[in-house]
């Protein structure tokens, strides 16, 4: 369900017009799109592998048809634990990405290291710990909400797009929908967030959009190179 915060920036003017000497002239409206890159993996995509080379332009597009839209996507590079080809994948599909002009990658840090956790049900006499593979992205989040806030400094929005659930995303996304206009939040999954106080509305991201957004299955590169979508993606 659509929900819609009252407490969003009041445009002086009508956002959307450009004024000459003579008439009111219509301009696109410019949206920028901020994709929490892991938020919408395990919120979406994971389960699904034919869903996983998602064109972020075309899924801009779809979400506002008539509008300039630009796509910032907040990532790490992963590491080859425990799904070896898991980078491999990764890296074809960042590089199909810087395809897109209106798309850019903005990378965190990804770490792997031994953790000892405890476990839910230890047997009787048996170990009550097992050493994990622990996995941990750091700085997707600080990246998104300076992007969006610094972009709405500078003014390069008219209304954006924050697709994630990270409640840390709360404060950030507030301050940029009070000051620099429409902040609307879109998460992957399908549950509340603390999110949906912050923004100027909050829905679910219709999962229908995304099997619709999916690039070619060869994508040509810049240098004229060829990738082809892996088969896990298909």
């Amino acid at each position: 369900m659509l929900r819609h915060n009252p407490g969003t920036h009041p445009a002086v003017l009508p956002v959307g017009f450009a004024f000459s000497l003579r008439r009111q002239v219509p301009s696109p409206r410019r949206v920028s799109v901020y994709v929490d890159g892991f938020n919408l993996y395990y919120g979406l995509l994971k389960p699904s592998p034919a869903i996983k080379w998602l064109d972020l332009s075309a899924l801009a597009t779809a979400l506002r048809p008539a509008a300039v839209t630009t796509v910032r996507y907040f990532t790490a590079r992963v590491r080859p634990v425990p799904d070896p080809g898991s980078a491999q994948r990764q890296r074809l599909y960042l590089r199909a990405l810087e395809t897109l002009p209106n798309v850019t990658v903005h990378l965190g840090h990804f770490s792997v290291h031994p953790s000892r956790m405890a476990l839910t049900h230890p047997r009787p006499g048996g170990p009550r710990t097992v050493e994990v593979h622990k996995t941990e992205e750091k700085g997707s989040d600080v990246n998104l909400a300076t992007a969006l806030l610094l972009d709405g400094l500078d003014g390069l929005y008219d209304e954006a797009i924050v697709i994630s659930g990270d409640s840390d995303l709360v404060e950030p996304i507030r301050q940029a929908n009070v000051r620099f206009g429409p902040v609307h939040v879109l998460n992957p999954r399908k549950r509340h967030s603390d999110l949906a106080g912050a923004a100027a509305s909050y829905a679910q991201l219709n999962p229908a959009l995304v099997p619709r957004c999916q690039l070619p299955n060869v994508v040509t590169l810049a240098s004229g190179r060829t990738i082809t979508r892996p088969v896990e993606y298909q």
